[in-house]
């Protein structure tokens, strides 16, 4: 079963990422694995981009995804679906490091230093970091680049753990806390999410 579907006990992994990009204008999910199923789940008004190279790795779904999003966005917050304790409260905390300048923004929670998502690309650094995705390997991500230019860290540990989990599984054994219900602030900025 594709991680999307996966179900702790609080509904579809893929839903529970949606909730924590509620502070987003425009909320996209790049789907893959059982893509008519996982479509199905999702309420009319999220774009969904399909990705038919998702077995080659994350990269090409990071990559379809921001190359779907369009042009007038200032900021892209992006999200993984294997983060089921994620809150829209550590969307809204990264959303607001952008401050006045969404599109030169760079920003990554953090947990308890630990670097994490959500991930805030400014608009500026799109290319870059689709740059930085086609010199990568098939699972590389926009680390490298956030590195390499200073992303502001949030730390979030006090919202989330903000743990990848594997499988459903992990939540059997305890793994993944409850969700911490604190309001975040909302963004005034055109911004783009995507799972």
């Amino acid at each position: 079963m594709p991680k999307a579907l996966a179900d702790t006990g609080r509904g579809p992994w893929v839903l529970r990422a949606l909730d924590t990009l509620a502070p987003c204008d425009l909320r996209i999910v790049v789907i893959g694995a059982q893509a008519d199923r996982v479509a199905s789940l999702l309420p009319a008004e999220v774009a969904v981009v399909v990705n038919p190279d998702h077995p080659t790795g994350m990269a090409s779904s990071l990559r379809i995804g921001l190359q779907s999003v369009p042009a007038e966005v200032d900021a892209v917050v992006v999200t993984l679906v294997d983060l089921p304790d994620l809150t829209a409260a550590v969307t809204g905390r990264v959303l607001a490091a952008a401050g006045r300048q969404p599109r030169t923004a760079l920003a990554r929670a953090v947990f308890g230093g630990r670097p994490g998502h959500p991930v805030l690309i400014g608009a500026d650094h799109l290319a870059g970091v689709l740059q930085a995705l086609a010199r990568g390997g098939p699972d590389s991500g926009a680390g490298r680049y956030l590195g390499v230019n200073a992303a502001t860290e949030i730390e979030c540990g006090d919202l989330a753990g903000g743990t990848d989990q594997d499988t459903s599984d992990d939540a059997a054994d305890g793994r993944i806390p409850g969700p911490v219900d604190r309001p975040g602030p909302a963004s005034a900025d055109p911004s783009a999410g995507t799972v």
